[in-house]
């Protein structure tokens, strides 16, 4: 007898451990394990508020006072919650950049008690996040597209019985709002959440109607949710209302559905590597079918006793799961392109297969913070976090000495590049309050030159870099904020690059970094004191980007916000095969790009959201692609503010990709003009045409539409959509380039591909472009001295040239200057420098002297003959480029070879006449006469002797002067260049396109 007790004793025990979770959602265990000591910080503690920690007395009052007296006292901060069980009785309100942190061995609880009045019969708020302050006797604002930086993290929460009305939290914030790391116990309240906002992240819900009843986001944008884990829901685990939803490592278990779309209501939906247990109605239910706008996409979902894996509420088809156990691999309903080549078409794509087993539960996703007890705080190291103080020295000390480092709310000045070590980690723990900033025109980021980053990662390690600011700053023309080439185990998480939109100030009189000006005093433009030009600020778009990932970095990038107008890019990812992923990513406000990817390969990024400004983004495009693969884009927003009144024709550029597939995509604006094409291959000239679609795959190998340069003299446009593209010319492989001046863009036409690329946006307005003798390309471009910057004490100037243009002096002579960097095309990032700047005599070997292609003076005669003093000097030591004024307005350059038996043409724009010259032994050049009676900017010479003269239409004189053809084209030429395997190609730019000519 007693044998078979033990038995069913054991059985029992078998049986009730059978229903508790296992592995990552078994437990919510603390995260912040001790108190993390921040000057800055406010701690919630009967000897600061007056309250008592019995775990029974209401603290609501108290609880509010502290929440209110951080945003008073601090703008933005953090309220410090320790261990403990803390009772409210009636809503308490987070206003906006105040974040609530709980810490201790276990983590803290908020509990609604039982039967609390106000919370049977109206929907009710545990805590709201709003966005002003708390005010007795008025009602709560919601939170709204501007309430940035607020969260909840590390608190667990409790609805106790008699409460039906009940919600823990309504989060209904923007950028940097998050919750995570809680267990919410909703009992029989109605939902552990309304209203999301941004992200969330390792959060359970247990009971509750719902676990999460939800509009879309306040400022519109997809949601991303990770590590999360529902049980016990009556009615379902998520009720959305139009959200769009990226969800990853979501558990459901014991509720009739995992994911309901509100009824009559199109919504979006990504669901990846998850596991629904005993789902008894429907894993899904969609609620409208055949709108573009209804978009679900089911990817690695594990189910058990599933039995409707998709419930179409509105035709009432159901997608059965045929087994007990299953798993959903792939599983598409929407608007669906194939490919670019095929017409969309509203499918089902479904690919379900029976398994024998399924895990028991799923493992986080997401990297975690080392334990804090082997954090170093900066603080007691020294760093003052001021603002003022230099504290380089001591984070490199710290760097050398420490893996793990806590840096507390403050401000941390750098001078100098932060280097991480392998294995490196920097734990802030909110990205406004803690900030590591440059002040205005450091010298080491000043000036022209190469990136410099602000912070670097190590190569390959296992980094942390959480809950920081990254500041540049206004002028800093050589910053990057943070160049990123850690491993696939790397961590970037709650960073954000302040500067434009989201920049918040401090309580005090006057802000830091505002000047006095004299009457009458051109001021400098700063984040604080901005100064405008036709609308713009003209400290807008000098540095380069803000996050730069390259050299085969990776890693788990999250809740990053890159909206930094000062920066080239927010985002620019390069020369990358490490995986990577991208969880919830705010690009906006740039003016030429949001993101760039070049060379990219294995990364999947998830609710990467766009915005476009009036005045900011006129120019921008969204994202740029060249020669990527291997790349899925999850929950896609772009989006253009209601003053975006400019049409824009294209979101995505893609250059020379295969195999990039994109999920739920979503294009929208206010006013009519939307985005006309959300994606566009543009050596194919192929455009999506729908807005909206939940799937569109870009295999690389699609017909493109582009004709074939065949025909002699019929001029073929191999891409358009450029502004005044110039500087064509071409090096001894037959590869082309040509560049776009105020868009600061570079481009490369491949004669083994015949395709084009994107291959420089570096923040320099190219002029032209030129090549040495190892191929190296050469770009002259404008140089304007950093205001603020001071060199020996003075405002950085350039010089004044003795040939300095009495014709247009007063446009061009406005303090810039015509200078020159060079770069491999094939690795530009990495062998990008400034050129030399050489006494020309002291040049001892010159094989290639390179002049303007056109000059506009009435001293033609005279400077076309000259030799300038000073040159820049190619890397290859042998090519120079005279320093003339003239280069600041040339669109072309002309190639000579000093001594060389051929005649070259420039052109005399003053006459409008194409003019020989001959070339003698250093390289100057001797007027020979007048050619032909036409001439533009820019003209060519074949193998042939024959010379192609650009001037409305492209004239083609013979060796001996005499005119032979025309060739007559759609748009004006500007520059010309002869290229193409066999060189018997003419390429030309013209203001918008780029043209192929098969000339022989």
């Amino acid at each position: 007898m007693k044998y078979f007790q033990t038995i069913r004793f054991l059985l029992a025990i078998c049986l009730i451990a059978s229903s508790i979770p296992v592995g990552w959602a078994a437990s919510g265990h603390s995260v912040y394990t001790q108190r993390p000591d921040d000057p800055e910080a406010f701690y919630f503690t009967p000897e600061n508020y007056g309250f008592k920690a019995d775990g029974k007395s209401d603290v609501t009052d108290a609880l509010q006072e502290a929440i209110n007296r951080v945003k008073r006292e601090k703008n933005f901060g953090i309220l410090f919650l320790p261990e403990g069980k803390y009772r409210i009785s009636r809503t308490v309100q987070i206003p906006s950049s105040v974040r609530l942190i709980g810490y201790g061995k276990k983590r803290p609880v908020i509990y609604l008690g039982a039967g609390t009045p106000g919370f049977q019969t109206t929907r009710n708020y545990m805590v709201w996040f709003t966005g002003g302050l708390a005010q007795e006797g008025r009602e709560p604002s919601d939170a709204n597209a501007g309430t940035f930086y607020s969260a909840v993290s590390n608190v667990d929460f409790h609805i106790a019985k008699g409460n039906p009305q009940a919600i823990a939290i309504r989060a209904h914030f923007a950028q940097h709002g998050f919750i995570n790391h809680c267990d919410i116990r909703i009992g029989d309240g109605k939902a552990g959440i309304y209203d999301v906002g941004n992200e969330l992240e390792d959060v359970r819900f247990y009971g509750g109607e719902y676990g999460i009843i939800s509009s879309r986001t306040s400022p519109g944008w997809p949601m991303m949710m990770v590590d999360t884990y529902f049980e016990g829901q009556k009615k379902a685990a998520v009720y959305s209302k139009e959200v769009g939803f990226a969800i990853v490592n979501m558990h459901v278990k014991n509720t009739p559905v995992a994911f309901e779309m509100v009824e009559n209501l199109a919504d979006r939906l990504h669901v990846e590597n998850s596991l629904w247990e005993n789902v008894s109605e429907a894993g899904v239910k969609v609620s409208v079918v055949g709108n573009t706008f209804s978009q679900l996409n089911l990817v690695n979902v594990d189910c058990k006793n599933v039995p409707v894996l998709v419930d179409y509420t509105q035709n009432e088809k159901k997608i059965i799961g045929e087994s007990k156990l299953y798993r959903v691999k792939e599983f598409t309903y929407g608007l669906v392109y194939q490919d670019l080549n095929s017409v969309s078409s509203f499918q089902e794509i479904c690919e379900i297969e029976p398994v024998s087993s399924i895990p028991a539960a799923l493992h986080k996703d997401l990297p975690t913070l080392p334990a804090m007890e082997t954090w170093v705080n900066i603080r007691e190291l020294g760093a003052k976090g001021d603002g003022e103080t230099d504290d380089t020295d001591v984070f490199e000390k710290a760097i050398s000495l420490y893996k793990n480092i806590y840096i507390p709310q403050g401000w941390y000045r750098l001078t100098r590049t932060l280097k991480l070590l392998p294995g490196t980690k920097l734990i802030g723990m909110h990205p406004f309050g803690t900030q590591l900033l440059l002040k205005e025109s450091e010298p080491a980021f000043s000036g022209f030159g190469t990136p410099v980053p602000l912070v670097e990662s190590s190569e390959g390690g296992d980094d942390i870099l959480n809950g920081i600011g990254i500041s540049t700053g206004a002028y800093n023309y050589r910053a990057v904020g943070c160049k990123w080439m850690a491993g696939e185990r790397s961590y970037l998480n709650d960073v954000k690059f302040v500067g434009g939109h989201g920049t918040l100030w401090k309580p005090v009189p006057s802000a830091p970094g505002q000047q006095s000006y004299r009457s009458g005093e051109r001021r400098i433009s700063s984040p604080t004191s901005p100064v405008m030009e036709t609308g713009r600020d003209l400290a807008w778009d000098n540095q380069y980007w803000s996050l730069w990932v390259t050299n085969n970095g990776g890693g788990t990038l999250k809740d990053i916000w890159t909206a930094s107008t000062y920066a080239a890019a927010g985002l620019y990812i390069s020369e990358t095969e490490t995986p990577g992923r991208i969880y919830a990513m705010s690009l906006e406000h740039h003016m030429r790009t949001e993101a760039r990817f070049h060379n990219v390969s294995n990364w999947k990024i998830y609710a990467f959201q766009f915005e476009e400004e009036g005045r900011e983004g006129v120019d921008c495009h969204m994202a740029e692609m060249s020669g990527c693969k291997n790349i899925e884009m999850i929950n896609v927003w772009m989006y253009r503010v209601i003053r975006a009144f400019m049409p824009k024709e294209v979101g995505f550029r893609i250059w020379n990709c295969e195999n990039i597939v994109f999920r739920n995509m979503h294009n929208y604006t206010q006013v009519l003009p939307v985005i006309e094409f959300p994606v566009y291959d543009v050596n194919k000239a192929l455009p999506v045409y729908s807005w909206d679609f939940a799937r569109l795959t870009i295999s690389g190998r699609e017909r493109g539409y582009r004709p074939f340069v065949s025909v002699i003299d019929k001029p073929v446009k191999l891409a358009s959509g450029f502004e005044l593209a110039t500087g064509a010319t071409a090096d001894s492989r037959g590869n082309v380039y040509f560049c776009e001046n105020r868009l600061k863009k570079i481009y490369k036409w491949s004669a083994d591909t015949e395709q084009i690329t994107l291959i420089a946006d570096y923040p320099w307005k190219p002029f032209t472009l030129a090549t040495d003798t190892q191929d190296n390309l050469l770009v002259i471009f404008r140089y304007d001295p950093q205001p603020g910057y001071l060199v020996n004490g003075q405002q950085e100037t350039v010089s004044r040239l003795p040939d300095d243009n009495p014709m247009y002096s007063g446009w061009g002579n406005s303090g810039w200057s015509a200078l020159g960097y060079s770069f491999n095309p094939n690795q530009a990032d990495a062998s990008m420098k400034p050129m030399a700047r050489v006494i020309t005599a002291d040049v001892k070997r010159i094989e290639r002297v390179i002049h303007p292609s056109s000059r506009w003076r009435s001293d033609f005669n005279k400077i076309v003959a000259s030799m300038p003093e000073y040159s820049f000097i190619a890397p290859d030591g042998v090519t120079i480029i005279p320093e003339t004024y003239d280069l600041g307005r040339s669109c072309a350059l002309t190639i000579t070879v000093p001594g060389q038996y051929e005649p070259v043409y420039i052109v005399n724009e003053m006459n409008k006449t194409t003019v020989q010259l001959s070339v003698g032994q250093d390289g100057s050049l001797t007027e020979q006469g007048v050619v032909c009676p036409y001439g533009q900017y820019s003209n060519v010479t074949d193998a042939d002797g024959n010379v192609y003269v650009a001037d409305g239409e492209i004239f083609v004189y013979d060796k001996y002067g005499k005119e032979q053809r025309r060739i007559q084209m759609e748009e004006r030429p500007i520059s010309l260049a002869i290229g193409g395997k066999q060189k018997n190609m003419l390429f030309v730019t013209t203001s918008s396109s780029f043209y192929g000519i098969n000339i022989r």
